[in-house]
C-alpha cells in the first residue's frame, strides 16, 4: 500500500513537471475525418519528416446560421431588406468563433510548443495558420502523412487519408488540411484549337439569324463566337457602362494561368477597339504569378479575361492570381503543395474592404475528391461574399453528368466512398448553394451544348429559393429514371447558362477557338456586371447573391432553352426542357429585360 501511494505521488509529480515544461501530454485522440484513398492515386513513400506543411485549421463560425439568414434577406427581391448588404466588419462578427473555440486551439498548439507569434488568423479570425513540419502535424494529428501519386497525370502530393485531434479539441474545429483533400482542381476549357482565319471572317454576309429571344444576330456567330456576337444575342448592343460609378468586375486565375496583356491588347484590337491600350489590375494571391511570356499565356486565363472585361470595358477590372498547386518536390522542401486555394482566395478577398461586385471562377472539382468539410466550409465562404454584395459566378463543368460518354462500358463515374458504386459525379464549387452556376449552350437559336456540366450535389441539399423549380422538374422525370444515380434531394445545378463553344481568343500571339463551360461563366458575368452598373448609375446597390432574384421575378429577363441534353457515366444524361432543368438551369440572359426587372 505504501509503495503505490508513492508511485501515484511520483507519477502526479512528474506530470506537473512536464506540464510546467510545457511538454505535451499524452492526450485522447478522436478521429475528425477519413478517407479511402481516391482512385487513380497511389502511396509513393512517407512524407519526409522536415516537409513544410502549411497547416490551416478551421474554428466554427458561431454565428454562421445569422449570417445565411441575412444573405437570404439582403438578396431577396421581396423582402424588406433588399440590397441592405452587410459590410465587412459585421459579416466578421457573425462568422468569428467562440472565444472557446480559439482558447481551446490556442492552448492545443501551444501544448505541441508553437509560437503564438507564428500563427496567422483570416479576417474574422475563423482560419489560423501555421508552418510546421510534417513529424510535428503528425503528433498534433495522430496521423502518418505520405507522398502520393496520381497514375495519369504524375502529380505527386504529401496527404493523409485519416486524422485525429484530441477529445476537447474536436467540437472547437470544423477541419484541418491540407489532410484528405485529393481533388485535381482543374480549368473547365473542354475543347481547344487553333484558327488562322483573320479578322474579316468574324462577320457574315449571310442574311441574320433570329436567336430565341428575338434578336438579330450575324450568322457568323453560328461557328465563332465574339464579344459582337454576345452583345447582339444577349440583347447589350448600344448600352455604354461606366467608368468610375464604383462598379468593378473580377476574375480569379489558379493553377498558374497567367492571362496575357500583349494578347488581351490583341483581342481588342480585333473585337474591341475602343478597349485598346486599356488593362485590368493584377493581385497576387498566396503568391500566385502572372508570367507575360507569351508563351506562358494561358488559354483558361485569357479566355476569361478578354471576354468578360471586354464586354464591360470601360469597368475597371481585376484579374487574381492564386498559388498553391506545384507538384510536390522532396528536394526542394516545397511549403506550398496544398491545392486547396478556394481557402486561400477566399482569406484575401474577404479581407478586402471593397471587393468587385461581381467575380467569375472557371475552376472546379469533381465534388466527391472535396472533403465535405472543406467544400461546406469553403461554400460557407461564398455565403459571406454574397451577404456583402458581390455577385459570384461559377462554370458548372465539363463532363454532362460525369465523363460526358454515353457509350461508356466501363464508367469512370464511380464513387470513391469504397463502394466503387455508379453513380453522376457532380461538381464543386458549382454545388454549392451560394454561388450562381453557369452551364454552356450552342448555335444560334441556342441549344444545349453536350458537355454542359449539370445535375444534383450529393453534399448539399436543394436551397427554398430552387425547391419548386427543382420539384417541377423531377416530377416530369420517369420515377424509375436513373435510380441510384443521383441525388434527388440534392442542390441542382446550373442556375443558369450563356454560349459554351467556338469562343475565339487571342493565345501567345495568335488567335484560336476555345469551348467549354469556362467561357459560359465569364459571359454571363459580364452581363451581371453590366446590370450592376445601370444599378450603380441609378444609386441603387449591386445584386449581391443573385439566385434568390433569378429564380423569382427575374426568370422573365431569361430565355428558355428547352433543347439538348449532356451524356455521361454510360447514359444521355438530363435533357433540356421547359423551366429549369440541371444542363442549362433557367435559361440564357436578355440584358434589355434583366435590366428593366433590376432597375424597377
Amino acid at each position: 500500500m505504501k509503495g503505490s501511494m508513492t508511485w501515484t505521488y511520483v507519477v502526479h509529480l512528474l506530470g506537473l513537471t512536464a506540464c510546467a515544461l510545457g511538454v505535451p501530454q499524452k492526450q485522447a485522440y478522436r478521429v475528425k475525418e477519413t478517407v479511402d484513398p481516391p482512385t487513380g492515386w497511389v502511396q509513393y513513400s512517407p512524407a519526409p519528416a522536415d516537409h513544410i506543411i502549411d497547416l490551416r485549421i478551421g474554428l466554427p463560425q458561431d454565428k454562421f446560421e445569422l449570417l445565411e439568414q441575412a444573405l437570404y434577406e439582403v438578396s431577396d427581391p421581396h423582402h424588406h431588406r433588399y440590397g441592405q448588404h452587410l459590410s465587412k466588419e459585421e459579416v466578421d462578427e457573425l462568422v468569428a468563433p467562440h472565444p472557446k473555440s480559439m482558447n481551446a486551439v490556442d492552448e492545443w498548439l501551444a501544448s505541441h510548443g508553437i509560437d503564438m507569434n507564428s500563427l496567422s488568423r483570416s479576417s474574422a479570425k475563423d482560419w489560423v495558420m501555421v508552418k510546421v513540419p510534417v513529424n510535428l502535424a503528425e503528433k498534433m494529428l495522430d496521423t502518418t502523412y505520405h507522398v502520393w501519386k496520381h497514375v495519369e497525370s504524375g502529380v505527386s502530393l504529401v496527404r493523409t487519408t485519416t486524422y485525429s485531434l484530441p477529445e476537447h479539441v474536436h467540437d472547437h474545429v470544423d477541419l484541418v488540411t491540407p489532410t484528405t483533400y485529393f481533388g485535381p482542381l482543374k480549368g473547365m476549357s473542354t475543347t481547344f484549337h487553333w484558327s488562322d482565319a483573320q479578322p474579316a471572317a468574324l462577320s457574315s454576309n449571310a442574311p441574320p439569324i433570329k436567336s430565341a429571344s428575338g434578336t438579330a444576330v450575324d450568322a457568323s456567330c453560328n461557328s465563332t463566337i465574339t464579344i459582337s456576337c454576345l452583345q447582339q444575342l444577349y440583347n447589350i448592343t448600344g448600352y455604354n457602362s461606366s467608368a468610375i460609378n464604383g462598379n468593378k468586375i473580377g476574375i480569379t486565375g489558379y493553377l498558374e494561368q497567367y492571362a496575357n496583356i500583349q494578347d488581351l491588347q490583341s483581342f481588342y484590337q480585333e473585337q474591341r477597339p475602343d478597349a485598346l491600350g486599356s488593362s485590368f489590375n493584377y493581385t497576387s494571391v498566396n503568391g500566385g504569378q502572372n508570367s507575360q511570356n507569351l508563351s506562358e499565356a494561358g488559354a483558361e486565363a485569357n479566355l476569361d479575361v478578354q471576354f468578360a472585361f471586354g464586354l464591360t470595358h470601360p469597368t475597371p477590372a481585376y484579374f487574381y492570381s492564386t498559388g498553391g498547386q506545384p507538384p510536390y518536390d522532396p528536394d526542394l522542401k516545397t511549403t506550398t503543395d496544398t491545392n486547396e486555394p478556394y481557402a486561400e482566395w477566399l482569406d484575401y478577398i474577404l479581407s478586402h474592404p471593397n471587393p468587385p461586385q461581381t467575380i467569375s471562377t472557371s475552376y472546379g472539382d469533381d465534388e466527391q475528391t472535396v472533403p465535405q468539410s472543406y467544400a461546406v466550409r469553403t461554400c460557407a465562404g461564398f455565403a459571406q461574399l454574397g451577404a456583402r454584395g458581390v455577385s459570384l459566378l461559377v462554370s458548372s463543368g465539363d463532363g454532362g453528368v460525369g465523363d460526358n460518354d454515353a457509350n461508356a462500358t466501363t464508367t469512370i463515374c464511380k464513387t470513391n466512398d469504397g463502394r466503387n458504386a455508379t453513380r453522376f459525379i457532380p461538381t464543386y464549387p458549382a454545388t454549392c448553394p451560394y454561388v450562381t452556376s453557369v452551364g454552356g449552350t450552342v448555335s444560334i437559336p441556342e441549344v444545349a451544348v453536350y458537355f454542359s456540366g449539370g445535375g444534383f450535389s450529393n453534399y448539399f441539399p436543394t436551397p427554398l429559393y430552387q425547391l419548386g423549380a427543382v420539384t417541377e422538374y423531377l416530377g416530369h422525370l420517369p420515377l424509375n429514371s436513373y435510380s441510384g444515380l443521383f441525388n434527388r434531394f440534392g442542390r441542382g445545378f446550373p442556375d443558369v447558362s450563356a454560349q459554351g463553344d467556338y469562343f475565339r481568343v487571342w493565345i501567345g500571339g495568335k488567335p484560336a477557338h476555345i469551348g467549354g463551360t469556362s467561357a459560359s461563366s465569364p459571359a454571363f458575368a459580364g452581363v451581371v456586371s453590366l446590370l450592376n452598373d445601370a444599378r450603380l448609375s441609378k444609386g441603387l446597390p449591386p445584386l449581391g447573391f443573385l439566385n434568390p432574384m433569378l429564380y423569382t421575378k427575374g426568370v422573365k429577363g431569361l430565355t428558355d432553352i428547352t433543347e439538348g441534353n449532356n451524356p455521361g457515366c454510360g447514359t444521355e444524361g438530363f435533357n433540356a426542357t421547359t423551366g429549369w432543368d440541371p444542363i442549362t438551369g433557367l435559361g440564357t440572359p436578355n440584358f434589355g429585360l434583366l435590366k428593366e426587372i433590376v432597375l424597377s
